[in-house]
């Protein structure tokens, strides 16, 4: 008995020995194309001579995006398989900041690191690496030279930046490049020539030209209206518009995590963040030291077309200039028929009789507007029938005062009179373990957290919430536990 079983386990390790051999002499060709998952790239790189001449004969790194990815992806797949590569043979734990592509001009693909709920996460410009699907190493002998090559799976298809002129083509441009060609870039509708004309008479062009790892935000024509504008985009604010040291990807990016501009001086300090709201974007700047050109507050922008990868970073589409202030809060919830609190925008122009109207001629306004997420509540929805109760409800959201969160923080205001008749806001700061603090406000027995605050109107301030006031959310029992005043 004791032979036969000392026979299979060598005719089990024999086996498992040959399967290990098979593993490792497999090629990176034979791997891509045995895995159904990958057959959209693996059609692509059939179609590519200088990709199978790079697979057969040289290091390689492929990041190879999965089928659902290209289904997802609507742009043009000519030369695509060559941004997916790199000669240099790299695992993900030697991956550093970034890779260089085999595309013409060698444009480098931008690598992110961040903590995720299962370990390390790591990103190759806005794609996703599938960690468990990745790593794949085999070698090629050339002329008895062994090659290494490396495969990761992706979960987004990689997108250069790509001419629509074949008389000027444009290879692995920086940002100033970009701006300076962007008429011969596929951009679709959009447009880059007052920002790049801004660029030009303040005489701003090495920050856009320098090497490094930058982020720009470059605000579209469409959005320097009305006329006086554009002269408002003097050198800080262009400053306001790129962040230094960090090539951030929306994907990646933390939630309301404040970075420094190039405006972070001893004058005017800038920060700027990105706000993530259902399948929107937007990134907001928030000037905490300003000065008499440049007030205080956050101006907020939706990201209209992301994650343009250039030589020295990334480069954002966005809907408007940042720290720009020129618009009233009426102004703000009109101005973008989609943006974070439009549904708050549409219920007062159906239901709020003359709000608007009051709003609009306040010169000392603060507006607490809930987020389009809190109306999805159903207990919100079902008051939206009752007229009379729906201007009771707004009127709880605006106070005849500028109330900025600093006020809020430092306590020096804990309650306020509302539009409401006889009806108050209450207010409370709260401490996280991480050390972040909570401003929560209370009216109509509801507690509501503030989620963006300070955005900058010239007659007052809005503050994004995330309930809507006066509308009873929770039972007795869920009260105790959310609100910071009764813990």
């Amino acid at each position: 008995m004791s032979s036969i079983s000392n026979c299979c386990l060598f005719t089990a390790a024999v086996l498992i020995a040959f399967a290990i051999e098979i593993i490792a002499t497999q090629t990176m060709d034979a791997r891509i194309r045995d895995d159904s998952d990958l057959s959209q790239f693996y059609q692509l790189l059939e179609a590519s001579q200088v990709a199978n001449t790079t697979l057969t004969y040289r290091h390689v790194t492929v990041f190879a995006p999965t089928n659902r990815a290209f289904q997802k992806y609507n742009g043009t797949t000519k030369n695509l398989v060559l941004y997916h590569m790199s000669n240099f043979p790299k695992t993900i734990e030697n991956l550093g900041d970034s890779i260089s592509s085999e595309l013409e001009g060698n444009p480098p693909l931008w690598v992110t690191r961040r903590p995720g709920t299962h370990g390390q996460e790591v990103y190759i410009n806005n794609a996703k690496i599938l960690i468990d699907r990745s790593n794949f190493q085999s070698k090629v002998s050339v002329g008895g030279d062994v090659k290494t090559q490396v495969l990761h799976i992706i979960n987004e298809v990689l997108e250069p930046v790509r001419s629509n002129s074949m008389e000027l083509p444009i290879y692995s441009p920086n940002a100033f490049e970009f701006l300076n060609q962007s008429e011969n870039l596929d951009l679709g509708v959009h447009r880059l020539r007052i920002f790049r004309q801004r660029i030009l008479t303040e005489k701003k062009e090495d920050v856009f030209k320098a090497d490094g790892r930058y982020t720009f935000l470059i605000p579209v024509e469409e959005g320097f209206r009305p006329s006086p504008r554009p002269e408002k985009v003097d050198r800080v604010v262009i400053d306001g518009h790129v962040i230094p040291n960090h090539v951030l990807f929306t994907t990646p990016t933390p939630h309301n995590v404040p970075y420094q501009t190039l405006a972070f001086s001893d004058n005017v300090k800038v920060t700027v963040s990105f706000l993530k709201e259902h399948d929107k974007v937007y990134v907001q700047s928030n000037t905490l030291v300003g000065d008499a050109g440049h007030p205080t507050g956050v101006v907020l922008a939706e990201i209209i077309k992301p994650n343009i990868p250039v030589r020295n970073g990334v480069i954002h589409l966005i809907q408007r200039p940042l720290m720009v202030v020129d618009t009233t809060v009426k102004d703000f919830l009109e101005e973008k028929r989609d943006g974070p609190v439009y549904k708050f925008y549409e219920i007062i122009r159906d239901f709020g009789g003359d709000i608007m109207s009051t709003i609009s001629h306040l010169r000392d306004v603060t507006l607490f507007a809930p987020s389009n997420a809190a109306f999805e509540e159903p207990g919100v929805q079902k008051i939206l029938q009752d007229k009379e109760r729906v201007k009771e409800m707004l009127n709880l959201h605006y106070v005849k005062d500028r109330l900025p969160i600093e006020k809020i923080k430092n306590k020096s205001v804990n309650q306020i009179p509302t539009a409401a008749d006889k009806k108050k806001l209450y207010f409370n700061v709260a401490q996280e373990p991480n050390g972040n603090q909570i401003m929560t406000v209370e009216g109509g027995g509801v507690n509501a957290t503030i989620i963006t605050a300070n955005i900058a109107a010239t007659n007052g301030l809005i503050h994004i919430i995330d309930r809507v006031l006066g509308v009873p959310y929770t039972t007795v029992l869920e009260k105790l536990k959310t609100d910071p005043m009764l813990k």
